[in-house]
């Protein structure tokens, strides 16, 4: 796969230019031979006459990006020492999963573990633009995402583990990964459960930075969640409340393309989600989600953009995952065609043909970073299964305000701590 000098994003609507003279299209999704959802069809702008309470036009990220790179006259879409970087996060992410499935089925993790294969160009694309005060909100396939923030791998493992040294001290596992130190705030098993609370982040710094006039907060919020989350009242509430308050928050879509096992053309109306971000008054973007490269130059301006106080972005990053649904998941209703096609376009082997091929790195390089990184997440999986796992006295810390009379019995302990608490219960 190459890549070209510029992201080849589909246009949002521009909402105050004049109707097109052209007929409208109707797509019908379940009739589209096109293998990626928005590569072929743009849509007519809508009348002024729909939008007169509009005061300005919302304008397309990717126009501002097209327009960056033809003045920038370079060929090049990233540096030596970036490109390094977002190849070692990459390969992080990758090589943690596949350990992740190994200790799954050697018995060392417990529940659903959904693994994130395939879709590091969006992860990695995103997140290593931030700042360390910046925040990131996930989903239940949070591995990635807390790597990519710059949560330990030793820390992120001993958590599948359930062990005391997991950056939730075993108590979150899979779904809940959640580090104050580097602002990740979750990890939510339900499915549009962080949308809610990444909103809330973004306002904490507009209120920081406009009532408490901390003038050096410029804060941003990244909150991510899949297809099949559009389809929930919280995507569209807080999409209104974010562009109502030009909220400092990017809506980033990992887009791939199933929800569990219904596919997303079955489940939506119009399955161009990124043209809910007009609708509402924000930029929606449309980017190749296997594209490291791409993803980066849409992330940098959305990202831009909110830093700026310019408000919300929507980015549908159209994307796959490799694996199941969940490593408890079968894989057998995709068609084995999909996936081959898929993972020919894996989005690692697209980055590493690029830097050797622009002279940006080396075999050997690469090569190196591979080895150190099989290293860390070796050493991870030794560290994780070392630590202890957690006293039965931590059971019911962060459960209730007050305990007593639930987790604590009339002499003032713990009733976990009494032989009989788990009588009748499954012990592994």
């Amino acid at each position: 796969m190459s890549f070209s000098a510029s992201p080849k994003i589909l246009q949002p609507l521009l909402l105050n230019s004049p109707r097109s003279n052209e007929k409208p299209l109707f797509f019908d999704p379940f009739r589209s031979t096109s293998n990626f959802l928005g590569s072929r069809f743009r849509f007519p702008s809508i009348s002024k006459s729909t939008t007169r309470c509009r005061s300005s036009p919302v304008v397309a990220v990717s126009d501002v990006v097209k327009e960056k790179k033809l003045k920038s006259g370079s060929n090049l879409l990233i540096t030596k020492e970036e490109g390094l970087v977002v190849y070692e996060d990459m390969i992080l992410g990758r090589v943690f999963e596949d350990m992740c499935a190994q200790m799954y089925y050697r018995g060392k993790m417990f529940g659903f573990v959904h693994l994130y294969n395939g879709q590091e160009a969006v992860s990695t694309g995103f997140i290593k633009l931030l700042t360390k005060r910046d925040t990131v909100v996930s989903t239940y396939r949070d591995h990635v995402h807390a790597l990519s923030k710059g949560v330990p791998a030793r820390e992120v493992m001993s958590e599948l583990f359930g062990k005391t040294t997991g950056c939730c001290r075993g108590q979150g596992g899979s779904m809940h990964m959640f580090s104050k130190e580097h602002n990740v705030i979750g990890g939510f098993a339900f499915i549009g459960e962080g949308i809610p609370v990444a909103t809330g982040a973004a306002f904490t710094s507009k209120y920081k930075r406009e009532v408490l006039k901390e003038g050096d907060c410029e804060d941003v919020t990244l909150a991510f969640f899949g297809d099949g989350t559009c389809n929930n009242g919280q995507f569209f509430e807080c999409l209104n409340m974010a562009a109502l308050w030009k909220l400092p928050i990017v809506f980033v879509v990992e887009n791939n393309l199933w929800a569990i096992g219904m596919s997303h053309l079955r489940a939506t109306s119009d399955p161009e989600i990124w043209k809910k971000g007009p609708a509402f008054g924000m930029p929606g973007v449309h980017v190749d989600g296997m594209d490291v490269l791409k993803v980066r130059e849409v992330a940098k301006e959305a990202i831009g953009r909110a830093r700026r106080g310019e408000g919300p972005t929507l980015v549908e990053c159209e994307t796959y995952r490799f694996r199941g649904h969940s490593l408890a998941d079968p894989d057998e209703l995709r068609d084995p065609a999909e996936k081959a096609r898929y993972a020919a376009r894996d989005p690692i082997a697209a980055l590493k043909k690029y830097l050797v091929e622009k002279n940006l790195a080396s075999e050997q390089e690469l090569k190196a970073i591979e080895k150190r990184i099989g290293e860390v997440v070796e050493e991870a999986v030794e560290f994780a299964d070392e630590s202890p796992h957690p006293a039965r006295s931590q059971l019911l810390e962060n459960v209730f305000a007050d305990p007593k009379g639930f987790g604590i019995g009339p002499d003032g302990k713990y009733r976990c701590e009494d032989p009989k608490f788990t009588e009748g219960t499954a012990h592994v």
